[in-house]
């Protein structure tokens, strides 16, 4: 298709002439969708997923009064303010897939966008009306403001000490803490039942985190507030997940040239989508099963999942690839042996660490997570699947080490994916570059790896991520043969090796 030679805006009255330009757009009438949910941390992820669930229900006609209304309280959160409201709050989603195909669609479902510090009363009183049951959040896993040490809400933080004074005195509040229990303090009052608090972000046990966060953050202005919370407001667990990078001015471009259309922040995304989300709402919620989300009572045998076979699988390339010189992920997965050598990891020893998966059909899971690593158009970096190993491999695949350790099953190649990140951790591929390793640890992770040709169990011996693991020859020894190996071999003879089933 040829884009005209004038550019479309997007934006409520151009919608029937967008669809003419081979993009999808919404059939339902948006005037007629009331708010239903709040959103916290309105981005690329939330665009790609949640906001794009509900407009599917809404284009089959349902789910009209669970509109969405984005709120922002940071400063940042001011240019997705402005691209929203130039564009009547619609937007494009684009999916990529790996042929060079492209979906694009116009997603409808966010119907308003409040900035808590252009009018904080405002957005206040919007979320104690009763119409809002649901306060949705993607605000990162640093937005929950948890010592990442003892694992404790930071009470010394400067913004919360602000917002509980100000909770405290009867003033308005300026963090997502003080907006939610300000709120729920008001509904409390005003006899409105209170609203279910919903976390979207890739964090384990997200929900049981908001929790915590959002209980200890009320006890420090009410101990009874608190426990009130505690008792009657839902924070459901999910799990979530859809590779989607961040939005450049390449995307811009590329919509404008295919279509004709600009869009101030258009979202892509990869075309895989899964959403698992616990059953647990206190004033009720969208049919989200109508949407290929997965409603369930336990979300974490399929959160076990993601985390041991997609997240662990990405450090397995991670490390690997950056070592044999590669940049992006679907450059490293084009060698013929390390999706092999993946793969016998998903199947051998991520696999026999599950619990039984309900719906899930696990073979072909794994047989996409190949497809979604090899996606060329994602153009996915291997710097940024290696970043914060210190918080990713302790949570990820050393609990696939251990739970192995224990039922007998193999740990040889978890052993090789711990010895790569040894390996890496010293700071420089096989070719001389040089890695900036992006890591709170950073410093201490290099120092400890400097001394590798001395004491090979050195990087091991770091009990605060790996526990007494030095002490259990049948992970120490895969761990010194591949530590070895890919120092005198490569990673990418390494990886052949671990591929064939052959000796390191």
């Amino acid at each position: 298709m040829t884009a005209p030679t004038t550019a479309l805006s997007l934006n409520t009255h151009n919608l029937a002439e967008v669809a003419g330009h081979g993009i999808a757009v919404p059939t339902y009438d948006r005037s007629a969708v009331r708010p239903g949910i709040v959103h916290f941390g309105v981005g690329g992820f939330h665009r790609a997923h949640m906001a794009m669930v509900l407009d599917d229900l809404m284009q089959k006609g349902l789910a009209s009064d669970w509109g969405i209304v984005g709120a922002g309280v940071l400063p940042h959160d001011v240019a997705m303010r402005d691209a929203l409201a130039d564009q009547d709050h619609l937007y494009t989603l684009t999916l990529k897939h790996a042929d060079g195909a492209k979906e694009r669609r116009v997603i409808g479902s966010i119907i308003d966008y409040r900035f808590g510090p252009d009018d904080p009363q405002r957005l206040l009183d919007l979320l104690t009306d009763e119409t809002i049951r649901i306060v949705s959040l993607t605000v990162t896993e640093g937005g929950y403001n948890v010592n990442p040490i003892t694992g404790e809400f930071i009470t010394d933080e400067p913004t919360i000490v602000a917002d509980v004074e100000a909770l405290r005195s009867g003033e308005l509040p300026a963090t997502v803490f003080g907006y939610i229990v300000s709120a729920l303090r008001a509904r409390r009052e005003a006899g409105i039942a209170p609203f279910t608090v919903q976390s979207c972000d890739n964090i384990s046990e997200n929900g049981e985190v908001a929790a915590k966060m959002f209980s200890a953050f009320a006890s420090l202005v009410d101990a009874e507030l608190a426990e009130w919370i505690g008792e009657t407001v839902a924070f459901p667990n999910s799990m979530v997940d859809r590779i989607t990078p961040a939005t450049t001015d390449e995307d811009r471009a590329d919509l404008l040239t295919d279509t004709g259309v600009t869009d101030a922040w258009p979202v892509v995304a990869e075309p895989f989508f899964q959403w698992v989300l616990e059953d647990d709402f206190t004033s009720g919620r969208p049919p989200y099963e109508e949407a290929r989300v997965q409603v369930v009572d336990d979300v974490q045998p399929y959160e076990h999942m993601k985390l041991r076979l997609l997240n662990s699988g990405h450090q397995g390339l991670a490390y690997f690839g950056l070592l044999g010189g590669y940049t992006f992920a679907h450059e490293a997965m084009a060698n013929p042996d390390i999706p092999v050598y993946l793969r016998r990891y998903m199947d051998e020893e991520g696999t026999p660490s599950l619990a039984p998966l309900p719906g899930i059909d696990l073979d072909a899971y794994k047989d996409s997570l190949i497809e979604r690593f090899s996606n060329p158009e994602i153009r996915d970096t291997l710097a940024r699947l290696g970043a914060e190993s210190s918080d990713r491999i302790p949570k990820w695949l050393l609990p696939v080490v251990k739970d192995n350790l224990a039922s007998g099953h193999p740990i040889e190649v978890a052993a090789a994916i711990c010895a790569s990140w040894a390996r890496y951790a010293e700071g420089h591929d096989e070719f001389g570059g040089r890695f900036t390793i992006v890591d709170r640890y950073a410093d201490e992770l290099q120092a400890v790896a400097a001394t590798q040709g001395e004491d090979p169990l050195a990087f091991v011996r770091q009990e605060q991520f790996f526990g007494s693991l030095t002490e259990e020859p049948r992970f120490t020894e895969p761990y010194l043969k591949a530590l070895t190996s890919l120092h005198e071999r490569g990673a990418k003879e390494t990886a052949r090796r671990l591929a064939a089933h052959e000796e390191l």
